[in-house]
């Protein structure tokens, strides 16, 4: 039977917003090693990832004989990003996609009936397939399980045929899969496939065919009906938890309300960020309440019951990105500032939608150091959950 504590990384979604994981990521590491940890081997058994978490959680995983190689090769991605390298930036491709949805939402009862492919999302994400080929090696990820470097990996999706949280690993050791309320898990070899379903945000990039138990199944951005973000972790065996967030957790609004109708950049913000940050809040909160019942209890008590103390420490923004997002939605390719600019994500009270699309380096970097920063700042929380 195993006894070995296993200490898991949840990474959450939030399209570009995931830049901040890999400074966070990035600060883990160099505090690990003024601590006098060998260089080389992950800190982490279990890697589980949503949405653009995934991307970045399966890039740490293929390298998990060598985790500053890892956070090396995320920080390469992350520093020089553009949009072109993820979705369809020119105008050409803007047209294509993104002109012609929102020309459907305006005048479909005109157009529908003239239009024989309706595009499926608002941008065309095949750049991002490339890029994915380019910066994965999954291979590796099957040594890296083979040799014992790493226990398992886990990226969730949502299938819209069938209305169900999905979540796909792959394990060094058997795990049963586990069945729960709106969710359910299957082993599976992760693959690309996997991780464009899972980041495919819903409306904005379109969703992808996946084989779940022999049926096809369309499925989009695995933040959607998550919930329990944490869940995956503790189903594939993890006493302790890092989870880095890509949003700030019970944010007060900025300033005094506003009396204009919202744009709808600003409800479709307002939506993507409950999709990925209100269920991780309320499983975190859940998982601290469950730790403090337990604590009032003998062992004996504890031991009759099938839950476990979970040792936990949440990382996220000390900053509002959006308001980061405001300073650098002009670096965006002339093409998509204007598509943004019709719902009006250009403007300030908009700028949350921006956010997730400003795959844009000026962004990035600032994120990255933020991860840095929130997290050298806490580097006694951080040795300690180490410990």
């Amino acid at each position: 039977m195993e006894t070995e504590q296993k200490t898991g990384l949840i990474l959450t979604g939030g399209g570009a917003r995931a830049a901040y994981q890999a400074g966070v990521l990035d600060a883990i590491g160099a505090i690990l090693d003024d601590g006098g940890r060998p260089r080389g081997r992950s800190p982490f058994d279990i890697i589980c990832g949503t949405s653009a978490g995934a991307l970045n959680a399966t890039a740490l995983a293929c390298r998990a004989d060598n985790f500053e190689e890892g956070v090396h090769k995320l920080l390469q991605v992350w520093q020089d990003i553009s949009a072109e390298q993820v979705y369809r930036a020119d105008m050409v491709g803007i047209m294509r996609s993104g002109a012609r949805w929102l020309s459907l939402l305006a005048f479909g009862w005109l157009l529908r009936k003239w239009q024989a492919a309706p595009p499926n999302s608002l941008l065309d994400n095949t750049p991002l397939c490339g890029l994915l080929h380019r910066i994965l090696d999954l291979p590796r990820l099957d040594r890296a399980l083979a040799s014992g470097h790493l226990h398992a990996l886990a990226v969730t999706a949502s299938s819209y045929t069938m209305g169900h949280h999905v979540t796909f690993y792959q394990s060094a050791r058997e795990v049963l899969p586990w069945v729960r309320t709106q969710r359910l898990a299957l082993a599976d070899q992760i693959g690309v496939e996997h991780l464009l379903a899972s980041s495919a945000i819903p409306f904005i990039f379109p969703a992808v065919p996946l084989y779940l138990d022999g049926r096809l199944e369309y499925c989009g951005d695995g933040s959607m009906r998550q919930l329990a973000p944490i869940s995956p972790a503790i189903h594939l065996g993890a006493d302790r938890l890092l989870v880095v967030g890509a949003g700030r957790a019970n944010e007060a609004p900025p300033g005094p309300p506003s009396t204009h109708y919202p744009s709808l950049a600003q409800i479709a913000g307002h939506a993507l960020s409950s999709i990925f940050f209100d269920s991780l809040a309320a499983d975190v909160e859940r998982a601290n309440r469950i730790n403090q019942t337990l604590s009032m209890m003998s062992a004996r008590e504890r031991a009759r019951m099938p839950l476990r103390p979970l040792k936990m420490l949440v990382i996220a923004p000390s900053e509002r990105l959006e308001e980061i997002a405001a300073r650098h939605a002009h670096s965006l390719p002339r093409p998509v500032r204007m598509m943004l600019a019709a719902v009006g994500a250009m403007e300030s009270r908009g700028a949350a939608l921006a956010s997730y699309l400003l795959f844009e380096r000026s962004f990035t970097r600032e994120l990255v150091d933020l991860g840095r920063r929130d997290t050298f700042a806490r580097r006694h929380e951080v040795q300690a959950f180490f410990a």
